[in-house]
């Protein structure tokens, strides 16, 4: 499509260059789109003074009952406005902006939540961006319109009154005017974009201190789980191959005594020994394949999901091309999918299902799906336990289950293959 051609306006595109260009269709309908875009910003100043008033008023008046009234009102209010703020900024320049993550207030009674929110670093952006989209925010986003519109008020007086006064200041006034709207406007909205930006979205240091948080949670669940982790070993070796082996002791020790005077008995209770150090061993296979199967170390990660998959009575498809990885990686996906498949095997009522899994590089990713009856969540204690497993290595868990189905859950989990791989 040539620029002579009509072409609709894309109201979601990002800004083009802030340069100035030659004049032309493209260009026209650029800025008239960036001037309705600034027109929204100026229009938005309303809504921002009397949020920032009722806020302010908000913490003067907080001690009695009006002050929490009006906060219950106006908090929200202002949260959905900068979120609205963060999109239009975020379609000017081609980028999502991300809120600094709000207090969590879930579960919170509604007379404690403004107490909460005085604390909120994040409450107190929004309150900020208020003012400043009031005041210096409103005079960035007023300039295109008014360079436009005043021009074409002079032009429509002079058509309705043509006198020397309408003449004078369209000629002197209003072409410059309309000059500057071109040259400027692109640069006025882009700062105004950027300004909402730096304001509503996320600093460096914001997501240095999420990640720190989210460090510190997940290291403090990894460490539960380890410790039930131990529990259950502790637990599976004291009624298992502990009791096993004190049973052969026990048995062995009898003999040696019925030896000399009841050797059938003696041979009975050897028999029985024999058996009990059978199940002893089986059992501390059990509880090594539980720690980390053999076939994992020996084939990688798809071979030991293959391995599993043939255990299961749902028919499973494994297309799993991925390298050697390192081994504490390798152990939380296998005991992932584990984990996905079991819970498909129990309650999915699935006639088939699939493991899927690539690795790029730099992140593995897999996705285990099944035909079944969904509604499965990601808050459901086996699939919770799959993500604490996989936070522990900076790792995502996504789960799309409608009711009906069918189930997929993706996961992904950034890591490098190992050398050998």
């Amino acid at each position: 499509m040539t620029d002579s051609e009509p072409m609709p306006i894309d109201w979601s595109a990002p800004i083009g260059s802030v340069r100035p260009e030659p004049p032309g269709r493209r260009a026209v309908r650029e800025r008239l789109r960036l001037t309705v875009f600034s027109l929204g910003y100026a229009l938005a100043m309303a809504p921002a003074l009397v949020l920032g008033i009722l806020t302010v008023l908000a913490i003067a008046l907080g001690p009695i009952t009006v002050g929490f009234l009006i906060a219950a009102a106006a908090v929200p209010a202002t949260q959905r406005l900068t979120a609205a703020h963060r999109w239009a900024s975020g379609t000017l320049l081609g980028v999502r902006i991300e809120a600094v993550r709000y207090a969590d207030t879930s579960g919170v009674p509604a007379a404690a939540r403004p107490l909460r929110w005085l604390r909120d670093r994040a409450r107190w952006r929004d309150l900020g961006f208020c003012w400043f989209s009031a005041t210096g925010g409103y005079l960035l986003s007023v300039l295109p319109g008014g360079l436009l519109t005043g021009p074409l008020t002079w032009l429509v007086l002079l058509l309705l009154d043509p006198s020397p006064l309408w003449t004078v200041l369209l000629a002197l006034l209003g072409v410059p005017a309309v000059v500057l709207w071109w040259l400027l406007t692109p640069a006025l909205v882009a700062a105004r974009a950027r300004a909402d930006r730096a304001i509503l979205g996320r600093s460096r240091v914001d997501r240095l201190e999420e990640r720190v948080e989210q460090v510190v949670a997940t290291r403090s669940e990894t460490l539960d789980h380890t410790a039930a982790e131990m529990r259950r070993i502790e637990r599976d070796l004291h009624d298992g191959a502990q009791a096993r082996i004190a049973a052969v002791g026990m048995s062995v020790g009898l003999a040696e005594k019925l030896i000399g005077s009841d050797p059938e008995t003696a041979a009975q209770l050897l028999r029985e020994a024999r058996e009990n150090t059978v199940d002893a061993l089986e059992d501390l296979r059990t509880v090594v394949r539980g720690i980390l199967p053999p076939v994992l170390a020996d084939g990688g990660l798809a071979g030991a999901v293959a391995a599993l998959a043939v255990s299961l009575p749902v028919p499973v498809s494994v297309a799993l091309e991925v390298p050697r990885l390192p081994a504490p990686v390798e152990s939380a996906a296998y005991f992932a999918v584990a984990e996905c498949l079991a819970n498909t095997a129990k309650h999915a009522r699935a006639s088939r299902c699939f493991v899927a899994g690539t690795h790029d590089g730099h992140r593995l990713r897999i996705s285990v799906g099944d035909d079944g009856r969904g509604g499965a969540q990601a808050a459901g204690s086996g699939l919770s336990g799959v993500a604490r497993r996989l936070a522990a290595f900076d790792g995502t868990l996504e789960v799309t289950s409608p009711p009906g189905g069918p189930t997929v859950i993706a996961m992904e989990v950034p890591c490098r293959p190992t050398k050998s791989g």
